[in-house]
């Protein structure tokens, strides 16, 4: 079974290089529509840290999203893009946790919580 993946990129471009790190990211995920295997994403800018920014987006699985990400690191955009920040873009892929599994860690934490008087 094939399950569908949210993956965040992290970019911190710095102040002096917010606007231009704007535009990379809309470049680099304007191209993402046209992929196969692409679902939707959100471009987000940190309110307190001009020129950090986090992409929020979602693939129909792990190997579509990885598939891309190989196949796009050679793209001038993503070279841009990668010559822009100060610090490695960062990403992370994730999916939303077993009820059953997240229900048990909520109920272990409460245990592990000190009890109130």
């Amino acid at each position: 079974m094939t399950t569908t993946v949210t993956v965040i990129w992290e970019s911190r471009f710095g102040s002096e290089r917010a606007a231009e790190g704007c535009e990379i990211n809309r470049r680099i995920w304007a191209d993402m529509r046209a992929i196969n295997g692409y679902l939707d994403h959100e471009l987000l800018e940190d309110v307190d840290e001009p020129g950090h920014f986090a992409v929020v987006s979602h693939w129909i699985s792990r190997e579509a999203a990885d598939r891309i990400r190989d196949q796009y690191a050679s793209n001038p955009n993503a070279i841009r893009a990668n010559a822009l920040v100060i610090e490695p873009r960062r990403r992370f892929v994730g999916k939303p946790p077993l009820q059953a599994a997240c229900a048990a860690r909520l109920i272990v934490f409460q245990l592990a919580l000190p009890r109130r008087r």
